[in-house]
């Protein structure tokens, strides 16, 4: 009977495998599938039977309930939800701002209208001469260039709702990346969206692990974003100083002997006028050396561009240097042609990598209509009009003339730049007269750093904005991200100079300027132990 019974169950089985054998091989890629598995167990048994188990754990896993039971759930009332709603204090987003950061919030300037050389302020009613808002060659509230602006919004719309290589290219695009082409004397030219991001994303397209980037201490919070992006070996040279800068091109260049390491691309990254203190880079000093050491150098000119040279091209066109010696040249178009966004120029191929290796390029939305064609009338502007950046520099010099007299400050910018820093006139008190050791190019800081009371500083020089603001100028002291950038500016005034004002209104509101430097300085340097210091 038990015989009967086992012979009756394996003619069963064999009946289902032969059925389940047949279905399984009548769907289409079964022979793959079974292929795959004999080569798996024949190659590794052990295999077969992991992803049998892993199989079974996920198909049981489907299977289970979502939930475990009533018992894993509290049933609260409506009371309760009430009281435990009431009783949620949620911890801050950010951390309290302080009494000091609340006042200088407070006292930032709201415009009514729009921007402008003189625009009229919320908290007067009264206009104000404008020295705090970059407009170096008078673009905003260009008539023309608003109509332009209007019309192309209502053609285009908005936004372009996509990054440019995928729906986000218009021709209005392609159009102002051959006019800045043109403009520089580059082969080829790349928009984008934002001009800070256009900075940091050039950077880390070209500059990988393993490469070698030579950058200047005092790069802006950018070019230091890009850096570590591209997590390249890292050299730095003293601020601006040219000769510190050769010195750590020959020791790189005595390492990579060392090391065996021919094949590491070198790049030399600076900028044109420093945002932190509006030095100028030596150009021609620069091109020399990268030549000379065989390195690619990427020159950021955010604040150069728009701003010097005889049309506003520029380092290139100030120093008289061929663009093509510089292999990446980065603008931006918000602060130059007062639009929006940023741009990188240089050889055609180095234009294409980044359209596919530049990550503000690929995931961001490309630049809205508007502000292209914003940026191509000032373009135009530029071009067409080259007293502007002549009365410019007009104005640079009446307000150097008046600063550079004044011995309570000090001002580090060029003499040919119209962004201007003001500083205090306090020495250091940590640092001697002669450093001890040369830097290390391997840290970002100094061995002696420079340090002064930072908040101190940076409550006086509100005071002196304030008190200029009282008198109808408008001015700002430098914005810094204090914590975050690799070594801490010092606190300053900046100054932008702008060609929409007439020399004589230039120097009216510089003198301002300096009335209130003196009236704040004056009032806490009298009894006061600062005054040696200011004094």
């Amino acid at each position: 009977m038990s015989t009967s019974y086992a012979s009756d169950l394996i003619d069963i089985l064999a009946h289902s495998m032969s059925t389940a054998e047949a279905t399984f091989y009548s769907l289409p890629g079964s022979g793959i599938i079974e292929r795959y598995v004999r080569s798996s167990h024949k190659n590794d048994p052990g295999r077969t039977f992991l992803e049998l188990l892993l199989f079974f754990f996920v198909l049981r896993t489907l299977m289970m309930s979502r939930t475990t039971g009533d018992k894993s759930f509290i049933d609260f009332s409506s009371k309760e939800i009430d009281d435990l709603v009431e009783e949620w204090n949620p911890e801050p987003l950010a951390k309290p701002l302080s009494p000091r950061e609340k006042a200088e919030l407070d006292a930032v300037h709201v415009v009514a209208g729009a921007n402008g050389p003189k625009p009229k302020l919320v908290s007067t009613g009264k206009t104000a001469v404008n020295l705090a808002s970059f407009n170096f060659a008078g673009l905003q509230g260009k008539e023309h260039i608003t109509t332009n602006a209007v019309r192309t919004m209502r053609e285009y719309g908005t936004g372009t709702c996509g990054p440019s290589g995928f729906y986000g290219t218009i021709d209005v695009h392609i159009q102002l990346e051959k006019e800045i082409a043109e403009f520089l004397d580059t082969e080829s030219a790349l928009v984008y969206a934002q001009g800070f991001s256009t900075t940091s994303s050039v950077i880390a397209a070209f500059a990988k692990r393993g490469d070698i980037i030579v950058a200047d201490r005092g790069v802006n919070f950018a070019i230091q974003k890009g850096i570590q992006i591209s997590r390249s070996t890292v050299r730095w040279y003293d601020h601006n100083d040219l000769k510190s800068l050769e010195t750590v091109l020959q020791s790189v260049a005595k390492e990579r002997r060392r090391r065996k390491n021919p094949h590491a691309r070198c790049f030399i990254v600076t900028e044109g006028i420093f945002e932190q203190d509006g030095a100028i880079s030596d150009l021609p000093k620069l091109v020399d050396l990268k030549m000379k050491y065989k390195y690619r150098l990427i020159l950021d000119e955010s604040f150069s561009f728009g701003s010097i040279g005889r049309t506003g091209r520029g380092l290139t066109e100030l120093y008289n240097v061929p663009a093509s010696k510089v292999d990446l040249l980065i603008g931006s178009l918000a602060i130059g042609l007062c639009a929006g966004g940023g741009f990188c120029a240089g050889s055609s191929i180095a234009i294409e990598h980044q359209k596919n290796n530049a990550g503000a390029f690929v995931f961001s939305a490309s630049l809205p209509a508007f502000l292209t064609t914003s940026a191509s009338e000032g373009i135009n502007f530029l071009r067409s009009s080259p007293s502007t950046l002549t009365a410019l520099q007009e104005n640079v010099r009446a307000a150097r003339t008046i600063l550079d007299k004044l011995d309570i400050i000090q001002v580090p910018s060029h003499p040919v730049s119209p962004l201007i820093h003001i500083r205090l006139r306090s020495p250091p008190v940590n640092v001697s007269a002669v450093p001890s050791k040369p830097n290390n190019p391997s840290v970002a800081k100094p061995r002696e750093l420079p340090k002064w009371d930072i908040e101190e500083e940076e409550i006086i020089l509100q005071e002196v904005v304030e008190e200029a603001l009282s008198q109808g100028v408008m001015i700002t002291k430098a914005k810094r991200l204090r914590g975050q950038e690799l070594i801490e500016p010092r606190p300053s005034i900046r100054l932008a100079i702008s060609a929409a004002l007439s020399k004589k209104e230039t120097e009216k509101a510089v003198g301002v300027v300096k009335a209130a430097i003196i009236k704040v300085l004056g009032r806490r340097g009298s009894g006061s132990s600062r005054s040696s210091l200011l004094f």
